[in-house]
């Protein structure tokens, strides 16, 4: 679990395939320290298992699975990515409940510089704007964000200058894929809604 909350960004230092998945090595800096093998570690809004740590690298084994949902398999050397650890139970939850399991990919369509702050547009998939609200939150590339203006299937979200400087959102550009994880609680009253008021049943 964590909380959307980006501790910094690392460096992808290398990528291999492996047997239909990918191994990625990704600098982790200063949180080395606490990035133990069998420990998880949100990489980019997706949660990784750090396989193997040699200094401040750490390599994650990525599945099928995660490629076919991830913007992972286009990986590189050299690629910055956002980096939180998982959250203790004393911590503070500074941002909202993060599982790491990314739901769709988003695209984004806009950026509009204000200042030292920097607006953000997404388009998302039809199938995820049901768990998107107003003043509600979402999880972009594992950042913790509020939805700022909605319409239909396009988002936008308003970034200060500490979300800029501590994570990856402020070098995208228009076209670039996104990770999306919707809010837990939305998730949850969503399905209990489809299971209650079943389409079929009118």
């Amino acid at each position: 679990m964590f909380t959307g909350i980006v501790a910094g960004t690392g460096e992808v230092r290398g990528v291999e395939p492996l047997a239909g998945g990918l191994r990625a090595a990704v600098d982790l800096g200063s949180l080395a320290a606490e990035g133990h093998p069998g420990d998880s570690v949100c990489v980019s809004g997706c949660c990784l298992t750090v396989v193997a740590r040699e200094g401040p690298v750490a390599t994650f084994d990525l599945s099928p699975e995660t490629l076919e949902r991830t913007w992972f398999q286009d990986l590189r050397p050299g690629r910055k990515v956002n980096l939180e650890l998982a959250l203790r139970a004393s911590d503070r939850l500074g941002g909202h409940f993060v599982t790491g399991h990314v739901d769709a990919l988003g695209r984004t369509l806009e950026r509009r510089p204000a200042g030292d702050f920097l607006d953000l547009v997404w388009e998302v998939p039809e199938a995820f704007q049901a768990f998107l609200a107003e003043k509600g939150s979402v999880a972009v590339d594992g950042v913790s964000l509020t939805v700022a203006g909605l319409e239909g299937r396009v988002f936008r979200a308003a970034l200060i200058p500490e979300t800029l400087e501590r994570t990856t959102l402020g070098a995208l550009r228009p076209g670039d894929p996104v990770h999306l994880e919707a809010d837990l609680i939305a998730r949850q009253v969503l399905r209990f809604l489809e299971l209650r008021f079943p389409p079929e049943a009118g």
